[in-house]
């Protein structure tokens, strides 16, 4: 099938490991050409490399999207490479550390806040002003589980807050923005494993505790596989870990026309976790 996103102008957050690799390699495996923009220059790059033999062209712009100047260049220079942004993908997001809520610090609350709420913000309205001016684009923003089911923001309840914010805002602007063609979608990832440890970056969750916590990529897929109590695999419908490319493909989809009559709307890729 043809999503007819060959060309288009793409910036993904985040795109530097886990489910932005997945995004970053699918959107250029499409032809679409992709600005990664990430904290971590360093894991961006060995993701750009990797797509090299992909029809799409990748390039790294070192940002912050906490910081809107840093956003506002970044944009800029994404324009510069490949033409007005058709497509964003707001995948930047995380937690600082799971742990109960009176236990958080504010500053790591704070830390989430900045990420996750106004890391969109900044990136949503930087490439939203030529989106409206031209009456065309596609806003993919990457939310969470933890926002929709309860057991799933256990000791991360500032993150799922902060991912519900996000839902919200996508419904409010998509309405808002509807009558000019400019589409925004959500899409909530249940429990995304990377293929390899090495996908991730030093900021991934992961990195800080993930792997600590549930063990290598290869474990978690031998365990749900095998049928063995898996975080919450075991009571999902469909057995097993999602992959990045379980997001890739979604996104790609309400990037590409094929989904031209769909906005507003939020789709939770967990193997059957959830279910509205």
């Amino acid at each position: 099938m043809d999503l007819g996103l060959a060309g288009k102008s793409t910036i993904i957050t985040g795109g530097s490991g886990g489910i932005g690799r997945g995004l970053v390699l699918g959107f250029a495996e499409e032809g679409a050409n992709v600005v990664i923009a990430t904290r971590d220059g360093a894991k961006g790059q060995e993701v750009a490399d990797a797509a090299k033999s992909l029809p799409g062209e990748v390039i790294v712009v070192p940002t912050d999207v906490t910081q809107e100047d840093a956003v506002e260049s970044m944009v800029a220079k994404a324009v510069s490479a490949f033409g007005p942004v058709d497509v964003l993908v707001n995948n930047a997001g995380g937690v600082f550390h799971p742990r109960p809520f009176l236990e958080k610090p504010r500053e790591e609350a704070e830390w989430e806040v900045n990420l996750n709420i106004w890391g969109v913000y900044n990136c949503t309205r930087a490439v939203g002003r030529s989106m409206i001016e031209r009456k065309t684009g596609s806003i993919v923003n990457i939310t969470s589980n933890s926002a929709l089911e309860p057991a799933a923001a256990n000791q991360v309840a500032m993150y799922g807050g902060t991912k519900g914010f996000v839902m919200a805002f996508s419904k409010g602007l998509a309405y808002e923005w509807g009558p000019e063609n400019v589409r925004i979608n959500c899409i909530a990832p249940g429990w995304i494993v990377p293929h390899r440890e090495e996908d991730v970056g030093e900021g991934s969750f992961w990195r800080k505790y993930g792997y600590e916590f549930f063990g290598t990529p290869e474990a978690m897929a031998a365990a749900a596989e095998s049928g063995e109590a898996l975080f919450n695999v075991a009571s999902q419908p469909i057995r097993r870990i999602g992959r990045p490319e379980d997001i890739a493909d979604l996104a790609l989809f309400f990037a590409s026309h094929r989904s031209a009559h769909l906005t507003g709307q939020l789709v939770s890729v967990s193997g059957g976790a959830y279910m509205p």
